[in-house]
């Protein structure tokens, strides 16, 4: 059974894996050395800012990642939702969002952000089933000139769900 977990080193070479074994599945470039470097150094990128990351965690492989960082007092964003296919359409996701919104709730955040590639469709449901509003468009300076959208929350009436 899979468990949320906070990152430790040792999951580095996997989350770097699942993240871009998910690039490929949608035709994305990943770039480690480049504009995904905050991958290769969570603890700076995401600890040290203030925030969190998780990873989904089955029989010690990486099969799913959700980060969280302030970007500002009372706002957060919620960034690296990614999942191993297989367990996709069966709670995960939702899981690991949840999971990210307890932390910003329980730190005293009131508003929360994330932004989504425009081909992670099935994950654009998920964040208004969750009562994510859409909140603009960006095009983002990667090698892919990638597009994504962008959501936003209030968490004042956030309760986490049941799984």
């Amino acid at each position: 059974m899979p468990d949320i977990v906070p990152f430790e080193e040792h999951h580095g070479p996997g989350v770097l894996a699942l993240i871009g074994g998910v690039f490929r599945e949608y035709g994305l470039t990943f770039e480690p050395g480049g504009y995904d470097a905050d991958l290769t150094r969570i603890p700076g990128s995401y600890f040290l800012a203030g925030g969190a990351f998780w990873v989904l965690e089955d029989d010690g492989q990486v099969v799913g990642t959700v980060a969280i960082v302030p970007i500002g007092v009372a706002e957060v964003e919620i960034k690296r939702v990614y999942l191993d296919s297989s367990l996709r359409g069966r709670g995960w996701g939702r899981a690991m969002v949840e999971h990210a919104l307890a932390w910003a709730s329980a730190n005293g955040h009131t508003r929360v952000r994330l932004w989504s590639d425009v081909k992670f469709t099935r994950s654009h449901v998920m964040y208004e089933r969750l009562g994510f509003a859409r909140a603009g468009i960006r095009d983002c300076d990667d090698l892919d000139q990638s597009r994504e959208y962008g959501f936003a929350k209030s968490l004042s009436a956030f309760a986490p769900c049941e799984r």
